[in-house]
């Protein structure tokens, strides 16, 4: 059975979150989407659901991280090609993102990172196909 995920994340500004993300070129799922959480299409098995701060204390007894001085998770997500992979990072930082670690260059694998409005870290990454072909 192929298995579904939703990553969950806390944002402070829920309009801000959407606008960036669009600007990545995500689209929103409006049946699962309001003035409190937004649900981010990833892939039709993959979603990122962005929830203000306020409901997602509903979820949880512990603390939010404070993402300006910690990490709670690296979000990764693939891209097409190398050319993509920098297009991505640098339309992130167009709007409103910032630059987290320099870009990795492996040859076969390639990504670059960013922090979201949030302060939540991405990863794009780029991995030749021919190098993880099944053998």
């Amino acid at each position: 059975m192929a298995r579904m995920i939703f990553l969950n994340l806390p944002v402070k500004d829920l309009d801000r979150s959407k606008a960036f993300f669009t600007a990545l070129g995500f689209e929103f799922n409006p049946q699962f989407t309001d003035d409190t959480a937004a649900c981010m299409v990833v892939n039709e098995q993959a979603f990122v659901m962005l929830i203000t701060e306020k409901r997602f204390r509903d979820f949880t007894d512990r603390r939010i991280a404070d993402t300006a001085s910690h990490t709670e998770a690296l979000v990764a997500v693939s891209a097409g090609s190398r050319e993509e992979v920098d297009a991505m990072h640098a339309k992130a930082l167009a709007s409103g993102g910032s630059a987290a670690m320099p870009a990795v260059d492996y040859g076969f694998m390639y990504y670059q990172s960013f922090y979201d409005p949030d302060g939540h870290h991405w990863e794009v990454t780029w991995m030749d196909p021919a190098a993880v072909q099944k053998e």
